[in-house]
């Protein structure tokens, strides 16, 4: 109920005249034609539906900022009906996200670990907010102009555009789909010694023409688990990206081991054997944090299945995801495979180091949004809600608190749109582990030489291949050793240090 909502009644604002909305964005919206009242002229203009995408593109882009604030504010009006969705699901998931095991073991230790996430952030957020806000009043000439919401990505995406000059279409024309499937195959090659194969599907195998079926292959172990890719966007395809586990391994015999069999499932723009598609760099990070999942499971050897690959506690799941998103930034691993799809020429390092130096500009900023949403998601799941306090109430203050952004008071409702509330009641704050859990692994392990066996070597053997079946703390530290988890009230939280200073945060308070 509450995801069909959101698809439902995606909300819409009609624009005119058309030429409020940038030309490369005509072909998103319906237009639509109404009368001017004096003289009774058709004018044309555009009804924005205003989900998730489509919102996100009027706010990076249209320059008219009461365009922007209409946009946002339908958007984050809508589907109404979760509101009541939401009262339930919480009501009914509070008892069970006590029983569901994890590092941090209590809401407190979590809270505690997120506010102390928040005040770390909040110097280098200030910072960031500042700088928005001049470059706002030096573009608009208004000196008393405040920042609004719907300012961020429109003023944050000029910023970074006339800082680096970078282009999007350019970044993609050096990530061609096929080429970023070979630097999936590269990873596994360099880091553990092996190699995918693609291989025939058997009638009835596939669900779709588009899916390609790829054996992992070590040429000592033989076949290690097979990975099924299907990547292009269709009509009625599951939304996002994902790793599906269809089968775990397992320990049939003492001579017998059930292969992992696992799923990719993406939504790239173009068809399968067209070379047509190209992917934005955050699609390409994307593609290689859904890997990491998959690698997870591929290279999981368990006796059980129900401690395979990606069955693990709650707040260790995302780490090796996230782990292998820093092999999408790292020039040593670009240079591998990305290639310009017509002349074939290999990324300049140049370019990669303004993609980096974008990244950085307002990632404290990012990270608070992040902090932000684990807030919520603890606030409404992981505690006991007076039955006085409503969802909205409760997301204004936090955002008041623990944001430098202005809460819009004028019927918005943000959370009833976010599925992550459906998918991690009370465990949003897993990607937060995640991100320092890997910051700590990256720095210790991988940095130094991120594709050599010797590194590919300890990511498989003591942390991969093990899955669920090993205490969490354990795995973590036999992995880094110390400086990367932290016992606290009976729980467990990630150590900050490398996380603070990869983002130079100043150092945990």
């Amino acid at each position: 109920m509450f995801s069909e909502n959101i698809i439902t009644d995606p909300g819409s604002v009609d624009i005119f005249p058309a030429s409020r909305i940038p030309n490369h964005l005509h072909h998103l919206f319906k237009p639509i034609y109404g009368s001017r009242s004096r003289d009774n002229i058709k004018e044309k203009g555009f009804r924005i539906t205003t989900e998730a995408g489509t919102l996100s593109s009027i706010l990076q882009w249209a320059s008219d900022a009461e365009v922007r604030k209409m946009a946002y504010i339908k958007g984050n009006s809508v589907p109404h009906a979760n509101c009541a969705v939401l009262d339930k699901l919480i009501a009914a998931r509070h008892e069970i996200a006590q029983l569901c095991p994890n590092m941090a073991s209590s809401p407190e230790v979590v809270m505690s670990f997120l506010l102390e996430m928040s005040k770390m952030v909040r110097p280098k957020v200030d910072e960031e907010f500042k700088a928005i806000r001049d470059f706002k009043k030096k573009k608009t000439g208004q000196i008393c102009e405040d920042l609004e919401p719907w300012d961020e990505a429109y003023f944050t995406g000029m910023m970074k555009s006339s800082a680096y000059n970078l282009d999007s279409s350019v970044v993609a024309s050096y990530f061609p789909l096929h080429q970023c499937i070979e630097g999936l195959k590269v990873l596994v090659e360099s880091l553990f010694g092996a190699t995918f194969h693609t291989i025939p599907l058997a009638p009835g195998e596939s669900w779709h023409p588009d899916v390609l079926k790829m054996s992992l292959h070590h040429p000592e172990e033989g076949d290690l688990g097979y990975l099924y890719l299907d990547l292009y966007s269709r009509k009625d395809k599951y939304p996002g990206c994902a790793h599906f586990a269809i089968k775990g391994g397992r320990q049939l015999s003492e001579t017998e081991y059930q292969l992992p069999v696992v799923a990719l499932v993406c939504n790239f723009s173009g068809s399968h054997g067209k070379s047509s598609a190209r992917l934005n760099h955050w699609e390409v990070e994307t593609l290689f944090h859904e890997f990491g999942h998959a690698l997870h499971s591929l290279l999981s050897r368990t006796e059980y299945q129900h401690f395979s690959g990606t069955r693990v506690v709650l707040d260790l799941a995302e780490t090796p995801s996230n782990l292998f998103e820093y092999y999408a930034w790292d020039y040593r691993v670009l240079r591998k495979f990305s290639r310009h799809y017509l002349t074939g020429e290999v990324i300049p390092e140049k370019l990669v180091e303004s993609m980096q130096g974008a990244k950085k500009m307002f990632a404290a900023t990012d990270l608070q949004r992040q902090i932000f949403y684990a807030l919520i998601d603890q606030t409404l799941f992981g505690e006991q809600l007076s039955s006085q306090r409503d969802t909205i109430s409760v997301v204004a203050d936090l955002k008041r608190q623990h944001t430098n952004w202005k809460h819009v008071e004028e019927g918005t409702h943000w959370q009833t749109r976010f599925n992550h509330l459906l998918n991690y009641g009370a465990g949003y704050y897993s990607y937060l582990y995640a991100k320092c859990f890997a910051a700590t692994i990256w720095k210790k392990v991988c940095q130094e030489d991120p594709l050599s066996s010797t590194t590919g070597t300890a990511l498989r053997t003591k942390l991969l291949q093990h899955g669920g079946a090993k205490d969490p703390a354990d795995l973590l530290t036999d992995l880094t050793g110390d400086g990367i988890l932290q016992f606290r009230d009976g729980g467990i939280v990630p150590d900050l240090t490398s996380l603070c200073d990869e983002m130079k945060l100043g150092g945990v308070l």
